[in-house]
């Protein structure tokens, strides 16, 4: 992990470290809530039911938000998104009985909504703070702040909960948003002439736009198939991880907190190799989806405790290097002006498949064993990158042969 680069772009460098803020606090919420869900109803249905009212926002919000990236002031809607979600984050406190359920969805749905709004705002804000020289590295490190938080949220969330009580956390969340509020108010943004802009996109709806991007693109296709396809794998992982905790290996909670903390260590890891990269990333990106698969064929054959952590590891450091890839790519391919509504639509599409995908795999648990549907998930992993790697192949005759007629 280049942590170096930090002292260089030091207007990223805040940002980086709101995200820190901002992102272990809520996920210290995201447990808290979990359990005191699970603890009041006395089962997993409402826990299932809250974590899908998270995902619903991002159908509508994620279109929303993109657009208002690239219409408005990318600072003023960091700060404003924080700041809303600073009285919802409280709002959990007021939870006591089963009859005050109704302010855990309408809270989460609120606070994934302005996560929706958020993501493309904080996302096409990055090409615009440093220098583009620095774009790989960067997003190297993006990846690795996803693996610092995942390791300090999920896994010290559940720590501190049992300690001070949920309460606590809460009030931390709270504390966070606020603190990434702080943050983001003392970067100066470059300023963007937000009327000429305004104008521009009267003339262009949401999709007309994405489809303009899209096929003017070859990679940004290939990346926009990729985001489709690994959302429907990534909920089947998401569904495993703990059923392979709890009920394969018979760890309960702390087989949960070690397994989500090897996949925070790997991807917080995986910078180290992904800032060193400077070209293929296309290729470098689907080689690691079917490296991936292969770990997960691994997986589910597998029945000793450290080498399913070694994998979990292994999984997360070539999907932080293909993400890093990935991010690049979008962020070189798509022109800055459309950045916010691309990314926006992006997260729309992922988000949604990703919560539909969590159902199919946990109603898929109840007919086959958690072991067959993880070999299934591998295959899926090998079968969608050389689905994508023959798209790209595909993609270079195509080019090659216009070349040469032109000629």
């Amino acid at each position: 992990m280049n942590i170096s680069i930090l002292k260089k772009e030091k207007h990223y460098q805040k940002l980086f470290i709101a995200g820190i803020v901002n992102g272990v606090g809520d996920r210290f919420s995201s447990v808290a809530v979990l359990a005191m869900v699970i603890q009041l109803t006395g089962s997993g249905v409402s826990a299932g039911i809250t974590l899908a009212v998270r995902m619903v926002p991002f159908l509508v919000f994620g279109p929303i938000g993109g657009k208002l990236a690239d219409h408005f002031s990318r600072k003023n809607i960091l700060i404003t998104t924080d700041l809303i979600r600073i009285v919802f984050a409280l709002s959990f406190l007021f939870v006591q009985t089963k009859g005050d359920l109704w302010i855990v969805y309408v809270s989460s749905f609120v606070l994934a909504a302005g996560e929706a709004i958020y993501t493309p705002a904080r996302k096409s804000t990055i090409p615009l703070l440093i220098n583009k020289k620095h774009i790989v590295t960067v997003n190297g490190l993006e990846q690795a702040l996803s693996g610092i938080v995942l390791i300090g949220g999920a896994i010290s969330g559940g720590l501190v909960a049992s300690i001070f009580g949920s309460g606590m956390i809460f009030w931390l969340n709270a504390a966070s948003f606020l603190g990434a509020a702080v943050l983001i108010s003392t970067i100066p943004f470059p300023k963007r002439n937000l009327v000429n802009i305004a104008k521009q996109h009267q003339k262009e709806q949401v999709f007309h736009i994405f489809k303009k991007i899209i096929k003017m693109s070859a990679p940004v296709q290939i990346v926009f198939l990729w985001d489709i396809l690994i959302a429907t794998m990534n909920g089947m992982d998401n569904v495993l991880i703990s059923v392979y905790a709890v009920n394969e290996y018979h760890l309960g909670d702390m087989g949960v907190g070690l397994f989500y903390g090897a996949l925070g260590m790997g991807v917080t890891i995986s910078s180290f190799v992904s800032n060193r990269l400077r070209k293929n990333f296309l290729m470098t990106g689907l080689g690691c989806l079917i490296v991936e698969g292969v770990f997960l064929l691994f997986l589910s054959r597998i029945h000793f405790v450290v080498l399913a952590v070694f994998i979990f590891f292994s999984l997360a450091f070539f999907s932080g290097i293909g993400n890093a890839c990935f991010d690049t790519i979008l962020m070189k391919e798509i022109p800055a002006k459309h950045q916010g509504t691309m990314f926006g639509l992006f997260t729309t599409i992922s988000n949604p498949i990703l919560g539909l995908s969590m159902m199919v795999s946990g109603a898929a648990l109840e007919y086959m064993k958690p072991r067959t549907l993880g070999f299934i998930g591998g295959l899926g992993y090998i079968a969608m990158a050389l689905l994508l790697i023959g798209a790209v192949w595909r993609k270079t005759n195509q080019k090659a042969i216009q070349e040469s007629s032109f000629f």
